[in-house]
């Protein structure tokens, strides 16, 4: 099998990670709950993946880490626990249904909510957003790259744009976290959410939510907390006030390695790896008869993704044919990303989605550049 759905979730990861999970099965007890030398343990793990995590999005304070299931998660903590009725949030077509659903949700109840539209080929200028605030605007949430395309959206232009207008900054790092260098402080951003199975090589079921100094969020629940046990209320102290209930410290140990690795291997270096297997597949099919690619190539500074479609045949055909007769796994159809198959006019055909990873090799390039010639050349004959 040749896997090019990393941008869905990263099935090869470091071997480190699925150590680590082993390990915490046998040895981690409950972080918070009871003196036990395993509960301590446990305890030793998750803040050491907090200080990893505060180091990796130069996050002030560990403090202001709190561990969710996945991005969907934290986006809905972020989303839910900053916005009230009557407010005005400005968001993107770029946007995944993590963002997009919880907006629609606030909407139905009173939030105002506008999405700025996209350039040709998907791209995005900030300054395309200044005409959207208004006196009521608390906030912009956006994605930090397409899911769909690759592109990239400047965060620093985002950021420095809230901070003129006294707006939170809400970004959706799914696809960007552990390849793109993220700096908190100087890019403004009130929240940072992320997931810990994409480009982390955490397991699935983790992620997270950062808080920028003095940025408080309502809980999306309450409960056990394993402090204050005879208080009515919920702690409201970071990172208690967001992590009711048992933490996944299985999860948390393997998304701790999946942290070293990146951190010992740099985003940057990554990112120049990817994009260097993103740019042979690119040239290596881009003059194909029959081809259209979605998304800006006309620079490098994106994710390792290239979105196509061959013809007119729907996306869930190519996608199974690469998979059956070669071995490529890639994802088809909407990607959970409606606005922007709306905007490429795709939303019927659907797309299918390569993207690429750390641990894909330019040898598997060269076998999927092949797959794709032999689909577009027997449909010729």
């Amino acid at each position: 099998m040749i896997y090019f759905d990393n941008a869905a979730t990263t099935l090869q990861k470091p071997k480190e990670v699925a150590e680590a999970v082993y390990e915490a099965i046998r040895h981690l007890g409950n972080s918070g709950r009871g003196a036990s030398s395993v509960s301590l343990q446990a305890s030793r793990v998750i803040y050491d993946t907090r200080v990893n995590i505060a180091d990796l999005f130069h996050c002030s304070d560990p403090s202001r880490v709190a561990f969710t299931s996945n991005s969907t998660e934290s986006l809905n903590i972020a989303i839910k626990g900053l916005l009230e009725p009557g407010d005005h949030v400005i968001t993107t077509v770029l946007e995944h249904n993590s963002v997009l659903r919880p907006l629609y949700q606030l909407e139905r109840e009173g939030l105002e909510v506008s999405i700025v539209p996209c350039r040709e080929n998907g791209r995005f200028e900030v300054t395309d957003m200044e005409r959207y605030i208004q006196k009521n605007t608390k906030a912009i949430i956006c994605t930090h790259v397409s899911n769909l395309t690759g592109n990239k959206i400047d965060i620093h232009a985002v950021g420095q744009l809230c901070h003129e207008n006294g707006l939170l900054f809400v970004l959706d790092a799914s696809q960007s976290a552990g390849v793109f260098p993220i700096h908190m402080e100087n890019d403004f951003i009130s929240a940072l959410c992320f997931t810990g199975h994409k480009s982390l090589y955490g397991p699935q079921g983790t992620g997270g939510i950062c808080l920028g100094d003095k940025i408080t969020v309502r809980p999306l629940k309450v409960g056990g907390s394993g402090i204050m046990t005879f208080e009515k209320v919920h702690p409201n102290v970071m990172p208690t006030a967001l992590e009711a209930g048992t933490l996944n410290g299985h999860g948390i140990a393997g998304l701790n390695a999946g942290l070293r690795y990146v951190l010992e291997q740099g985003c940057d270096q990554i990112h120049r790896y990817e994009v260097a297997l993103m740019k042979q597949f690119y040239d290596g099919i881009k003059e194909l008869p029959g081809i259209k690619i979605y998304g800006d190539f006309s620079g490098w500074d994106r994710a390792a993704i290239v979105t196509l479609n061959i013809a007119d045949y729907d996306s869930a055909q190519v996608s199974d044919e690469l998979n059956q007769r070669f071995g490529i796994e890639t994802r088809a159809g909407g990607h959970c990303a409606p606005l922007m198959h709306q905007a490429l006019g795709t939303e019927n055909q659907g797309a299918v989605r390569f993207s690429f990873s750390n641990f894909n090799t330019a040898e598997e390039i060269t076998a999927g550049i092949e797959a794709i010639k032999t689909l577009i050349y027997e449909d010729m004959e």
